[in-house]
């Protein structure tokens, strides 16, 4: 059954509530709203909760000890679907941000191979694989992403099939929380991984990996992050969820409004209860400016757009057909419908 929304009082049902994130630069609406004081003025007293690992903060939004979360654009769908656990109907009213993720090798395996950042992706792949075909006796490379049902491994298998690559034959994939990419990089535990910013281009600018790829290569402008809530607590809070939708709105009008405004977010992300010293080498906040081309605020992009989930969808099929299913295209729609959206906004 789809989801109505019929008018009601404006007033949130909750004072006081608590929202996950994990440390990247596309939670910056949630901080943004916070620290600006755009929840407040919608009479939210929102808790930001910084999480470690993608799977806890699915877990803690599904058992309700988190009322929302910063999500993986692929999220809600997996999680409504009961991709690694039972099912839970999970929304997604709004998208946080598009694109943003790197591509990195380790500054050795670069050397060894020959791949660099370039305007074509499938470069550097075949570099990757006629290093490979060298040193075949060799481990193979070992390859991190964030979690199974992420656009970064999804933009991970398609780099690598550029250049005729496959997981598990020619490189080996690992699932890691983004915050702990550069350590195990410099620390030789992987040799590349593919990930959301800061910690690609910090990996750079650390020396330790060199971007080979970009995301905004492989799926120009694709939805990142959204915001993750459940469906029964959509139902019973929605004038809560207008009032965070509203929040969210504001914050992306105020990023909108100025450099200035830019430069306080950075400053505010820098702060050690969200990504501390770990956006030091950032001037301020990402503007879409390539390679990455990182989209976080502005024109329409918190309203969700059924139609922009095409491509992630579709790199949903292969772990469906592995499950012998198909993908429901009626749970697609309701994951990803603007009606909270529009109604919160009025649109």
């Amino acid at each position: 059954m789809r989801d109505t929304i019929t008018p009601s009082a404006t007033t949130p049902e909750l004072e006081q509530l608590t929202l996950g994130f994990i440390p990247l630069v596309d939670a910056v609406l949630l901080i943004v709203a916070r620290e600006q004081g755009f929840f407040g003025a919608q009479g939210l007293d929102v808790t930001l909760s910084r999480e470690n690992a993608w799977s806890t903060l699915r877990d803690k939004v599904a058992a309700g000890l988190l009322d929302g979360a910063h999500m993986l654009a692929p999220l809600p769908l997996a999680m409504s679907l009961g991709m690694e656990r039972a099912p839970c109907d999970t929304l997604a009213p709004a998208t946080l941000s598009h694109g943003g993720n790197t591509l990195v090798l380790s500054s050795r395996l670069c050397e060894q191979s020959g791949a660099t950042l370039g305007d074509d992706p499938a470069c550097s792949a075949r570099a990757l694989a006629e290093w490979r075909v060298r040193h075949a006796d060799a481990a193979r490379p070992r390859l991190a992403m964030v979690y199974p049902f992420s656009c970064q491994h999804f933009l991970l298998r398609e780099w690598l099939a550029l250049g005729g690559l496959a997981a598990g034959r020619d490189v080996e994939l690992v699932a890691l929380p983004p915050p702990r990419m550069v350590a195990a990089l410099r620390e030789g535990q992987i040799d590349g991984f593919c990930v959301g910013e800061p910690w690609g281009s910090l990996a750079e600018h650390e020396g330790v990996g060199r971007l080979v790829a970009s995301g905004a290569q492989l799926w120009p402008d694709h939805p990142e992050k959204v915001l993750g809530v459940t469906r029964s607590w959509a139902r019973r809070y929605p004038a809560t969820l207008a009032g965070l939708l509203r929040a969210l709105q504001h914050a992306s009008d105020w990023l909108a409004e100025s450099p200035a405004h830019r430069h306080q977010a950075h400053d505010w992300l820098a702060l050690p209860p969200y990504l501390d010293r770990s956006v030091s080498h950032l001037d301020s906040l990402p503007e879409g400016q390539g390679p990455i081309r990182q989209r976080l605020y502005g024109g329409d992009l918190l309203r969700p757009d059924v139609e922009a989930m095409g491509r992630i969808a579709e790199a949903l099929q292969g772990p469906l057909r592995d499950r012998g299913r198909t993908l429901d295209i009626r749970t697609l729609h309701e994951c990803h419908t603007p009606v909270h959206f529009d109604a919160a906004l009025h649109h």
